[in-house]
């Protein structure tokens, strides 16, 4: 299991906490959301689920991920 911190801009609520973890868990991965610091860690299976595919997933819901 790989874990990483994203940098993501544009959260505010718990609806942002809800729809983060909600798109990184349909992909097989699990999302830590910490709204003060505007981050979100994620841990995912490299084998089975890149970086790239979770911060497109962020990126859908209407976040910047930097």
């Amino acid at each position: 299991m790989q874990q990483t911190t994203l940098q993501v801009s544009g959260m505010s609520c718990q609806h942002c906490v809800n729809s983060i973890e909600k798109a990184v868990k349909e992909l097989g991965g699990s999302a830590a959301v910490d709204l003060r610091s505007n981050s979100v860690t994620v841990e995912y299976d490299e084998n089975n689920l890149s970086l790239e595919a979770i911060k497109e997933a962020i990126e859908e819901q209407g976040y910047e991920v930097d």
